[in-house]
């Protein structure tokens, strides 16, 4: 019933009524079939001692034709020619009720349905009677066999005591599995009551039921997550609407001021504002693709890299506002994605070259089983309660906005999501002057040539 689809509360008690009249089937037969087989050794003895009481009549005396009634047994005497000398009443007549004699000196009793003359299947007890030498006498002894059931006031104690038993463990296990699943209706029914515009509300815990406990924990985690990132969701849309609104918003203007005076105006420098608002419009709009794909979870295709190497190249590709020192130590080897560990790479150069006054350094070098790229300028610094803040999206700390307006806010976080795709670590640092950002990746170590 549950891997069908039925509820806990109507299956759990099913089963465990069905294995309760299971149980008390078991028991009921066990009972029944120990009274019937009581019954029939009772019946047995008590068919030797009819017969027993007739030899005894005919040892003493000579028996009647007719021999008086013995409750609902019936009884035959068979003389040496197998001929009824005496019976009780319901045989008086009719042939002998039965044919066997016993195997050996011992009395024997058969079960025979029916006996001859009779009706219904019966025990049948015989005895040999020795009179004479060479004549033996027969004596018949024929009770009715005990029903199945043994005894009706049994049977219908069984049964009312069966009922009486599955209905209390159905009900039972009805109210344990409802008190069980109680916090789980309670934790149902307050998520159904959680929209989009409310995440702030939380299921409840329950103090005991381990399990359900663990649930409901775990539930309320994945509700702060959820909130979590539902506020940064719209802190995300506001700053890229900010962010997309304000070039769009200046290039409109510009559009506007040269057609309403379009003699007056200086078309290439207009062209060149225009080129400039878009070229910010594109950066800003890659840049959220680029977290878009990052947020996407896209697996990454590692190959083993000399750091040193990939940061050579990236520094030799333009020229620099600012003194560049490298320190790169080479043969440190991680596994990357090239592409994007080279992104990672020119967005702090960017970064330190943004806010460098006039050098930045740049080293490479291997730390144990960590390769460690440090990227520090001599500019004014990170506050150190700032350190997390710039790795969040779309910001942009007031030194930043007054050096390069053009900037998106989005280099250093999506700087921070490649390192930890590549389970590594992007980090703030002290230094003596200026920022120092560290990048951490796991070493890898390339096999040498055969």
């Amino acid at each position: 019933m549950i891997r069908r689809g039925g509820s806990f509360r109507i299956s759990i008690p099913v089963c465990a009524g069905l294995l309760a009249a299971f149980f008390c089937l078991c028991i009921s037969a066990l009972l029944i079939v120990g009274v019937c087989h009581r019954q029939i050794d009772n019946a047995r003895q008590q068919n030797r001692e009819s017969a027993q009481r007739v030899l005894s009549r005919m040892k003493r005396e000579r028996l009647p034709r007719a021999l008086p009634p013995d409750r609902s047994k019936a009884i035959q005497v068979l003389d040496a020619h197998r001929q009824v000398v005496a019976s009780t009443g319901q045989v008086v007549g009719k042939p002998p009720i039965a044919a066997f004699r016993p195997d050996g000196p011992l009395p024997d009793d058969k079960t025979l349905c029916p006996p001859a003359g009779l009706n219904g299947c019966m025990t049948v007890y015989a005895l040999d009677v020795f009179q004479q030498p060479g004549k033996t006498w027969m004596i018949y002894v024929a009770s009715p066999l005990p029903p199945w059931y043994g005894d009706l006031t049994l049977l219908l104690f069984l049964i009312g005591t069966s009922a009486v038993v599955i209905t209390m463990t159905a009900a039972g296990a009805f109210q344990v599995v409802r008190k069980v699943l109680a916090p789980v209706e309670a934790i149902r029914a307050e998520l159904a009551e959680i929209t989009a515009t409310n995440l702030s509300r939380r299921v409840p815990v329950p103090k005991h039921q381990r399990d359900i406990k663990l649930l409901a924990e775990t539930v309320n985690d994945t509700l702060d997550r959820l909130d979590a990132a539902h506020e940064q969701l719209q802190h995300f849309t506001s700053d890229a609407s900010h962010d997309l609104r304000s070039p769009i918003t200046a290039m409109r203007i510009q559009v506007e001021e040269a057609l309403m005076y379009p003699d007056d105006t200086d078309w290439p420098r207009t062209a060149n504002v225009m080129l400039a608002g878009t070229e910010r419009l594109q950066a800003i709009v890659t840049d959220l693709l680029t977290l878009a794909r990052l947020d996407a979870g896209a697996p990454v295709c590692l190959e083993a890299t000399d750091l040193a190497e990939l940061v050579g190249v990236e520094l030799d590709r333009r020229p620099h506002r600012v003194e560049v020192i490298r320190n790169l130590q080479q043969g440190v080897f991680t596994g990357c994605d090239r592409l994007k560990i080279a992104r990672l790479v020119t967005n702090l150069i960017d970064n330190a070259e943004r806010h460098a006054e006039a050098q930045m350094t740049v080293i490479v070098c291997a730390d144990g089983s960590v390769a460690v790229l440090e990227v520090v300028d001599d500019g004014a610094g990170i506050a150190v309660d700032l350190r997390e803040v710039v790795f969040e999206r779309f910001t942009r700390l007031e030194a930043s906005r007054d050096r390069d307006a053009a900037g998106t806010g989005l280099g250093l976080a999506i700087a921070r999501q490649i390192a930890e795709e590549h389970h590594g670590t992007l980090t703030v640092e002290d230094s003596e002057r200026g920022a120092r950002f560290v990048l951490r990746l796991p070493r890898c170590h390339l096999l040498p040539p055969v």
